[in-house]
C-alpha cells in the first residue's frame, strides 16, 4: 500500500467537498440527489483521482447514476480546474464504494444473531421454570 502524503490527503478532502456541491449544483439528474461521496483517493502526482460514491436507490438507478458521473467526470475537472488553486486537477474516476452496504448486511446479521441468542436464553430459562421442583 502507498504511503500516504499530508498534502494528497488534503487535496482529496478539498476534492471531496468541492465535488459534492458541484454534483449537487451542476448535475440537472433525479438521482444524482442520491449519490454521496465518501472519499477521495489522490495520487502522489495529482494526476488521478478516484472518487468513491455511494448510491441509496435501484441497483438499476445506481448504474445510471455512476453513468451519468462518468459522462460528467471531464466537465466536474475543468469546473474544479477554474476554482481549485493547484497546479495539477487530477482526472476523475468515479467508483462504487460497497463499504456501506457492506456494513448493514453485517449489522443486520449480527442483530439477527443477538435476537435469536435472546429468543433462545428466554426458551430456556421458560423451560427451566416449568419443571416444578423434583
Amino acid at each position: 500500500m502507498p504511503r500516504e502524503f499530508p498534502r494528497t490527503r488534503r487535496v482529496g478532502e478539498q476534492l471531496r467537498r468541492d465535488l459534492a456541491r458541484l454534483i449537487r449544483d451542476e448535475i440537472d439528474d433525479r438521482r444524482m440527489v442520491m449519490v454521496s461521496i465518501t472519499a477521495v483517493e489522490v495520487t502522489r502526482d495529482f494526476a488521478h483521482a478516484k472518487v468513491f460514491v455511494t448510491y441509496l436507490g435501484s441497483e438499476d438507478d445506481r448504474k445510471a447514476a455512476m453513468d451519468v458521473l462518468g459522462q460528467h467526470a471531464a466537465p466536474l475537472r475543468a469546473r474544479l480546474g477554474r476554482e481549485l488553486r493547484i497546479r495539477t486537477i487530477p482526472r476523475l474516476a468515479f467508483v462504487y464504494d460497497e463499504s456501506v452496504e457492506r456494513g448493514a448486511r453485517l449489522s443486520s446479521l449480527i442483530a439477527s444473531a443477538v435476537a435469536e441468542d435472546v429468543a433462545r436464553h428466554r426458551n430456556d430459562e421458560t423451560e427451566g421454570s416449568d419443571a416444578g421442583p423434583e
